[in-house]
């Protein structure tokens, strides 16, 4: 197609196969990037991805609003040692929460979702400790000041990848108060990738989850 190469040589390389960032293309793009990807008998993951066009791409694979992700596996292996946890410090924080646990899941992994557990309420994350310790990888997913991450840390031997998401007030600029916290973390063994990231945050887990 004249708009795209599309590497489908990807999947041999690195065991994923291209994914399609949705945003600023056309649904005709997406399409003929699907087209290519789905001829060539691979999976295919569309991040990004508004409503309009997630309707005019309904019969390529199954949309999920929220986290503005579609997806078509022709056939889901279980790729991981383990599972990976999705941990979301609030409700508001769900779109890039759901970005991550999809995506994780589209990866070969197996997620489980841990939500509204942020450091306002702390007895709440305390009730999942046993979920904490047997994941492989966890997803500390929060916006605010971005503390989450650091008290998780603080729980368990796992790797942790924190994502600051865009919510707050108006000192949070958008997520940049979340990034610098979860930068500063004094909690040992966090990542951190950038601001409503959950995809970013979502291949890493994975690639850690096969090692």
């Amino acid at each position: 197609m004249d708009d795209a190469t599309v590497d489908l040589d990807r999947l041999e390389r690195t065991g994923v196969p291209e994914v399609v960032f949705g945003e600023g293309k056309s649904a005709a793009q997406i399409r003929g990037i699907a087209g290519e990807l789905l001829g060539a008998g691979q999976d295919l993951l569309v991040t990004r991805l508004d409503a309009d066009k997630a309707a005019q791409l309904a019969d390529l694979g199954e949309y999920h609003p929220r986290a503005r992700v579609l997806v078509k596996t022709h056939e889901w292996v279980d790729r991981g040692r383990g599972e990976i946890a999705v941990i979301c410090a609030g409700t508001s924080d769900l779109p890039v929460a759901d970005e991550a646990a999809i995506v994780a899941h589209a990866l070969g992994n197996r997620v489980h979702r841990i939500t509204d557990v942020g450091v306002a309420g702390l007895h709440r994350l305390l009730a999942h400790q046993d979920a904490l310790r047997r994941c492989h990888v966890l997803i500390v997913v929060a916006g605010m000041e971005g503390a989450l991450p650091s008290v998780v840390a603080g729980l368990t031997d796992r790797p942790v990848i924190a994502v600051p998401t865009s919510i707050g007030y108006g000192a949070s600029f958008g997520g940049i108060a979340a990034l610098l916290g979860m930068l500063t973390s004094c909690g040992s063994g966090v990542s951190v990738v950038n601001i409503d990231n959950g995809f970013g945050a979502a291949f890493s887990a994975s690639r850690i989850n096969r090692l």
